[in-house]
């Protein structure tokens, strides 16, 4: 008896044309245009500027790819470094392997060097984007399924993830989809930061710092049930750990934060020179023109009063001779 399944897609390249389209690319791609298109919204209701969201992200979005790469091969060097491997291979960032604490971590320095140019402050933008983060982290995970990674446990239940590839250390069979459970898992804690959000009115990077420590403990579960090979310290794999810490980490911001910083931010982008300032000091030199041009019209007026009283003068001058 055969028993339900999700399958894998046979191959992660679709090719249009000479173009090859890798599915994990796609995805984070899908997933960088939603996060940006939800956090301008956001932005634009917390009092910012449209596109500011966007100009930033064009700091962002390449840091943390980076940085994501980073944290993947250094974390998992062996799988480029060791004996019969290519390190080329560590380049390949379309072949999936990219490690989201790298990813944000180098992505919040490149945001805060746009923010500083754009003069707003980094943990109101990070609010804004809070949200739209996981939800391009429950798109980008997708494209572990595109290439048949990062899967759980062997398992038969109905919505196992049917793994068909045996190339690098894979053995085929159904097994725990961890990809699924992430991207379910991000979708919810998008909305969870959505409701605080408007519920408690967060601010000062507070809302960032719930989708940390919501997205840490869903993947401190999750990371467990997986059964690729990674680094282990004492018993737990060390991206356990590393939830652990930053877990503790953003729930300690959040208690500080609410405490020195309480409410949110007044004004998220002061307005560009001379937008704010501008209309009032055009109004008062219309003013002041106005008025310069009533004076001239009142001196004109007394000018032509006293020719008149000259002219009438001189008239009855020449009458009383006559006379």
């Amino acid at each position: 008896m055969d028993l339900a399944y999700i399958p894998s897609p046979s191959h992660g390249v679709v090719n249009l044309g000479p173009i090859p389209l890798r599915g994990y690319a796609f995805c984070i791609i899908i997933g960088v245009f939603v996060a940006v298109w939800l956090g301008n919204k956001r932005w634009i209701a917390r009092g910012g500027r449209p596109g500011t969201v966007a100009d930033i992200a064009v700091w962002a979005v390449p840091f943390g790819l980076v940085g994501g790469r980073l944290y993947h091969v250094i974390t998992d060097y062996q799988l480029y470094f060791s004996e019969g491997r290519d390190w080329v291979d560590a380049f390949k960032i379309w072949e999936g392997g990219l490690g989201i604490w790298g990813a944000i971590a180098f992505g919040a320095v490149g945001a805060w060097i746009g923010c500083r140019r754009r003069g707003i402050p980094l943990p109101a933008w990070a609010d804004a984007l809070a949200p739209g983060i996981a939800f391009a982290q429950a798109i980008g995970r997708w494209g572990n399924w595109f290439n048949q990674e990062l899967y759980g446990k062997a398992t038969d239940v109905p919505w196992a993830l049917k793994i068909t590839s045996s190339s690098d250390g894979r053995v085929p069979g159904t097994y725990h989809p961890t990809f699924l459970y992430e991207s379910l898992w991000c979708i919810g804690v998008g909305f969870l930061v959505i409701w605080a959000d408007r519920r408690f009115k967060l601010g000062h990077g507070r809302a960032f710092a719930l989708y940390v420590a919501s997205y840490c403990v869903g993947r401190g579960w999750i990371e467990y049930m997986r059964v690729d090979e990674a680094h282990h310290v004492l018993g737990l794999r060390l991206n356990v750990w590393t939830a652990i810490l930053v877990f503790l980490l953003a729930v300690v911001y959040l208690v500080v934060s609410s405490r020195v910083r309480p409410g949110r931010e007044e004004i998220v982008e002061p307005a560009p020179p001379g937008e704010g300032s501008g209309g009032e000091s055009d109004s008062v030199e219309e003013g002041a023109e106005s008025k310069g041009s009533e004076s001239k019209d009142s001196d004109s007026k007394g000018s032509d009063s006293k020719d008149s009283d000259v002219v009438e003068s001189e008239t009855a001058s020449e009458s009383a001779k006559k006379g």
